[in-house]
C-alpha cells in the first residue's frame, strides 16, 4: 500500500488492538503489590539464612564465635531484658549497677535515641506530604487529604461531633505510636544495643500515658469548670434526695475518682506488654526456626502493632469525651464561650430550636 509523500502510514485495526491490549500490561510494570510482598518475604528468608551462617549467636557476655548450645543459648542470646541499654550516661557517678525496670537517671537510652529518630522521620514525612499544596491536588495531596478526612470521620463516629476538635490529638498519638511500634520490626533496630523500639520500654509508655492523662483531665476542668468537674466525683447535691442516696453517690464517685488514676496505668502497661511480648515471641521463634515461620510472624506482629496504636489512640479520645461530659442530667456552665455544656438547652435544641413559653 502506497501513501502520499509527507504522510504517516495508517495502522491497521489489528495493530491498534494489539497496542491497546499491551499498554495496560506495560503500565502495570513488574513491581505489583503482590510481587513486592513476595520479594520482601524472600529478602527476609535470605537475610535469616545469611545471619545464621555468617553471624551465629553467641552466649550473652561472651565473644562472637564462642560455642552456643541449641536451643537455650540461641534463645537467650536474642532476648532483650526490659531495662533499655544506656547509650550516653549523663551522670556516671550515680548510675545504678543493675538498671531497674522503671528508674530516674539522667541518661540517653536506646529507646530514647530510637524515639528521636522516629520523630524526625515523622516530621520529614509530614513536611514532604504537605509542601506545595494546591487547590487542584495531586496524588500525594489527595492521599493525605483522604487519610485526614477518613480519620476525622472515624473519630466522629466513635465520640460524636465534639470529637472532631480532638482529632489532631488522636491522630498524633496514633501516628507516633504506630511508627514506634513498627520501628522494632526494621533492622537494625532491636539487633544492636544502641537501637530499640521505643514502646518496648515501659518508661516511654508511662510517659505517653501520663501525657494522655494530663490532656483528658485538663480538658475536663476546662470544659466543665472546677465545680462541675469535681461534682462528677463528689455529687453533694444527691443528699437532697436523702442521706442514703447521698452516701451511695459519694461512694460511687470516689470509686470513679480512683479509676481516673488507673487509666494511665492501664494505657501504659497494655502498650508495653503487647509490644515487648511480641518482640520476645518474635525473637524466640526466629531463634528456633528458620525463615518461613518468622516471616509469617513478622506480618502478624505488624498487624498487632497497628491495632495497639489504634487502641491507645481510641482510649485517649474516649477518655477525653468522658471527661467533658457532665454528671447525669446536671447542667454546667461552660468555662469558655462557645463550649456548650452537657444537658444545656442550647445543645439539645440546636437542630430544632423551640421558643420558650411565656
Amino acid at each position: 500500500m502506497t501513501t502520499a509523500p509527507g504522510t504517516m502510514p495508517e495502522k491497521s485495526e489489528a495493530e491498534d488492538g494489539s497496542a491497546a491490549t499491551e499498554s495496560p500490561a506495560r503500565k502495570r510494570g513488574f513491581l505489583t503489590p503482590g510481587r513486592v510482598l513476595l520479594l520482601l518475604a524472600l529478602a527476609v528468608v535470605v537475610l535469616d539464612i545469611l545471619a545464621v551462617r555468617f553471624v551465629p549467636p553467641f552466649p550473652k557476655g561472651g565473644q562472637p564465635g564462642d560455642a552456643c548450645d541449641f536451643p537455650s543459648c540461641f534463645i537467650n542470646s536474642v532476648i532483650e531484658f526490659p531495662p533499655p541499654a544506656i547509650v550516653l550516661d549523663l551522670s556516671p557517678a550515680t548510675a545504678p549497677a543493675v538498671p531497674p525496670m522503671v528508674y530516674f537517671h539522667p541518661s540517653i537510652s536506646s529507646t530514647i535515641l530510637t524515639m528521636w529518630i522516629v520523630m524526625a522521620l515523622i516530621l520529614l514525612l509530614a513536611f514532604l506530604a504537605t509542601r506545595g499544596m494546591k487547590m487542584v491536588p495531586g496524588r500525594v495531596q489527595n492521599a493525605v487529604e483522604w487519610a485526614y478526612e477518613f480519620g476525622s470521620d472515624f473519630a466522629v463516629g466513635i465520640g460524636g461531633e465534639q470529637a472532631r476538635r480532638y482529632y489532631p490529638i488522636f491522630a498524633g498519638f496514633f501516628v507516633f505510636i504506630l511508627f514506634s511500634n513498627w520501628s522494632g520490626l526494621v533492622p537494625p533496630v532491636g539487633k544492636i544495643e544502641q537501637l530499640r523500639a521505643p514502646t518496648s520500654d515501659v518508661n516511654i509508655t508511662i510517659g505517653l500515658a501520663l501525657t494522655s492523662f494530663v490532656i483528658f483531665e485538663s480538658e475536663g476542668f476546662r470544659r466543665l469548670g472546677l465545680r462541675g468537674y469535681l461534682g462528677k466525683f463528689f455529687p453533694l447535691g444527691e443528699f437532697r434526695h436523702g442521706l442514703g442516696a447521698g452516701l451511695l453517690a459519694i461512694y460511687v464517685g470516689i470509686i470513679e475518682l480512683f479509676l481516673e488514676f488507673v487509666k494511665p496505668v492501664t494505657l501504659a502497661m497494655r502498650l508495653f506488654g503487647n509490644i515487648y511480648g511480641g518482640e520476645v515471641a518474635l525473637a524466640v521463634i526466629s531463634a528456633l526456626t528458620l525463615a518461613i515461620v518468622p516471616v509469617a510472624l513478622l506480618g502478624l506482629e505488624a498487624l498487632l502493632n497497628l491495632i495497639q496504636a489504634l487502641i491507645f489512640s481510641v482510649l485517649t479520645l474516649m477518655f477525653i469525651m468522658i471527661a467533658i461530659e457532665g454528671h447525669g442530667s446536671e447542667e454546667h456552665k461552660p468555662a469558655h464561650p462557645g463550649d456548650f455544656a452537657e444537658g444545656s438547652t442550647v445543645l439539645e435544641g440546636a437542630d430544632n430550636p423551640q421558643p420558650e413559653a411565656a
